[in-house]
């Protein structure tokens, strides 16, 4: 019995080693050992403050503080400062004049896209170093660590690549969606499956991109950024299942999206939606888009009122 108990120390003890050369080796290799982050302004922890504006509608700070787990003095310091930098604007919240509602003004949105740029070259370059088939591994490894750490019941949604099957589910979930929500034949299951059709058979990787959620294992969203000229991006194919709805994936996915096209140099990006989407119409709104037209049509079998919406880089 002794001899077991030491084994099952030595056992844990290779675990914990194991788990402490993993964590040196990683925040070493992204540099956030680094006193500011990718040569930015900011820290480590300045940055994650400075996303989490950039993906929260008007949090509070003690919304930030609690998500991120900070000293509430010290967040303080840092949500003064970017204000004192011009980053941030503040405004009494109307549920408790107690607390501030944070909104990143233009000059911290630029701050965050221009953070969001070095991250995306740091990992596109991490990753480029890889064949495809490790870079599988790596990511899926990834989120393996991150569903088995997460202290909730369920690992959150992320956002990842199409993997092989992914693209006939986005035009499956299309075609069943839309006919028991909105009453579309299958003509627009057709027009799903000619989108994703042409992205797999010709897409350029380098200026579009798809984007898939995912939420406790399985397929929760997608969304499509194509070319439509050297200075236009179009965003297609926007779709949250029921099952993941209440976890802003249909703004975590614009958002994802809207950065994407900015790196890749885009000066406009448009979508055509339909009046009665009215959740997707709003995120479009909350993240700067403009109706510029609409135009009543026969299509899916319904008479609908398309719109055209676009968002200036």
């Amino acid at each position: 019995m002794q001899t077991r108990t030491v084994q099952q120390q030595s056992g844990e003890g290779d675990e914990v080693a194991l788990v402490r050369g993993f964590n040196r080796f990683y925040t070493a290799r992204l540099g956030v050992l680094e006193q500011r982050l990718m040569d930015s302004p900011f820290s480590l922890t300045e940055a994650r403050i400075l996303y989490e504006l950039a993906h929260r509608e008007s949090p509070t700070a003690k919304e930030i503080g609690t998500e991120l787990k900070l000293d509430p003095g010290y967040l303080s310091r840092i949500i003064q400062g970017f204000a004192d930098d011009g980053l941030l604007k503040r405004s009494p919240s109307p549920a408790d004049r107690r607390q501030h509602l944070l909104t990143l003004t233009a000059k911290g949105r630029a701050a965050y896209a221009k953070l969001e740029r070095s991250s995306q070259n740091e990992v596109t370059g991490m990753l480029a170093a890889l064949p495809p088939a490790e870079r599988k591994r790596l990511t899926a490894a990834m989120s393996t660590i991150q569903g088995l750490l997460s202290t909730g019941s369920a690992a959150p949604p992320i956002l990842r690549s199409p993997r092989p099957g992914d693209v006939g589910w986005v035009v499956q979930s299309h075609g069943a969606f839309y006919a028991a929500e909105y009453g579309f034949d299958a003509s627009f299951e057709a027009l799903v499956a000619e989108i994703a059709g042409q992205f797999l058979a010709s897409h350029d990787p380098s200026r579009e991109r798809c984007w898939i959620a995912e939420h406790d294992g399985v397929q929760a969203g997608s969304l499509f950024l194509v070319r439509g000229s050297d200075d236009v991006a179009k965003l297609r194919l926007l779709l949250v299942t029921p099952q993941a709805r209440g976890h802003q994936l249909g703004r975590k996915l614009v958002d994802e999206a809207i950065s994407f096209a900015r790196h890749c140099g885009y000066r406009k990006v448009t979508l055509w939606t339909q009046s009665i989407l009215v959740a997707a119409r709003r995120i479009y709104q909350e993240a700067g888009f403009q109706r510029v037209g609409t135009e009543p049509h026969r299509s899916f079998g319904q008479d609908l009122i398309g719109e055209t919406w676009e968002l200036a880089l």
